[in-house]
Order: C-alpha cells, then sequence, then structure tokens
C-alpha cells in the first residue's frame, strides 16, 4: 500500500476523513483502501495567564489516504470513485491528473507524525532569540528589552532589559511581554 495526499476544503480534513472511512467500511473497500490520516500536534498556548491546550494540523488542508494499487499501477475505480464523490474532497495532488504516491522517506516522516502525537504537548510562542520585546504585564511594566532565552517547559522567556543603566535579565511569562 502506498500513501496519496487528497486536497480537501480547510477546517474540514476531520469529517472527510470519517465520510471517508464510514464509505469505505459500507462499500467494503478495506482491502484496497487502509488508513486515513490527518497528522496533527498537541500544542499548549498561554495568554492572559490561561494555558490552553490544542491540536493544530500539520498539514491543513490535506489528508493523506493509504491505498493498495492494481496490477497495473492505477487506483481502482470503485476506490476512485468512492473518494472523489466525498464531500469535502477537492482532488488527488500529482501531475497530469495522474496522482502520484508519497515518497518513502515523506510516507515515513507522515507516519511518524501521526503516531507520536499524543507526546508532550509544546508550548507555541511567536517570540524567537533577539526579538524586541515590550513588558505588559507585572512589576515591570512598561520596560522594553530583548528576548535572550525561551524556555517551553516553565513557560517562561528570559529578557535582557536595562535597569539603572545595567543589563538585567528577568524571566517573565509569555503572556507578560509583547512584540514591538
Amino acid at each position: 500500500m502506498q500513501f496519496f495526499t487528497l486536497r480537501v476544503a480547510s477546517n474540514k480534513e476531520d469529517q472527510v476523513r470519517e465520510k471517508l472511512a464510514r464509505k469505505v467500511k459500507i462499500e467494503a473497500l478495506e482491502e484496497t483502501v487502509g488508513r486515513i490520516l490527518v497528522p496533527t500536534e498537541r500544542v499548549r498556548t498561554q495568554k492572559g495567564g490561561v494555558r490552553r491546550e490544542s491540536d493544530r494540523k500539520l498539514y491543513p488542508g490535506y489528508v493523506f489516504i493509504e491505498l493498495e494499487l492494481d496490477k497495473d499501477g492505477r487506483i481502482p475505480d470503485k476506490v476512485w470513485f468512492t473518494i472523489k464523490e466525498t464531500e469535502g474532497v477537492g482532488d488527488f495532488i500529482g501531475s497530469n491528473g495522474k496522482p502520484s504516491p508519497m515518497k518513502p522517506d515523506e510516507e515515513a516522516r507522515l507516519v511518524d507524525a501521526a503516531e507520536h502525537k499524543e507526546e508532550a504537548a509544546s508550548l507555541r510562542t511567536e517570540y524567537k532569540k533577539g526579538d524586541k520585546i515590550k513588558v505588559t504585564d507585572g512589576a515591570f511594566i512598561n520596560f522594553e528589552g530583548e528576548v535572550d532565552e525561551i524556555m517551553p517547559d516553565k513557560g517562561m522567556v528570559r529578557i535582557v532589559t536595562t535597569i539603572f543603566g545595567r543589563p538585567t535579565p528577568l524571566e517573565l511569562e509569555y503572556w507578560q511581554i509583547e512584540k514591538m
């Protein structure tokens, strides 16, 4: 079996995956259609002191489907029409109207990403080392500085600001600063 990429309606990836899985079961195509994947990662964000965890799609607008090809290397007609007639499915990715399977290394990365979804959530931040920031909350409000280090495990950022003419490191939470 090989993985193919389907272009689908944006923000409908999970719904398309469920519809495809249901159709495959109804049409008894389990031998020709394998896994249907929408790789996501667990992301932790923090705003206003409130931490939230959510799933973020690694490839928005795409669903990956594993298919068994005919002896002549084509997608069986019944499978082709079942997929194409599913609401929300745009088209296969490929050239000259012929779907092309994913390369083995891409396939390995995709499967790895899909299987390791449940790992610890990473803290998503828009800051990187060297960014100019302004403190928006706490004892150092309105101080300006530069991001020195990001500590995702603690949910903190170390910045360097000038206090009394000397560079001073401060450790603040993500929501206490903003980019300038």
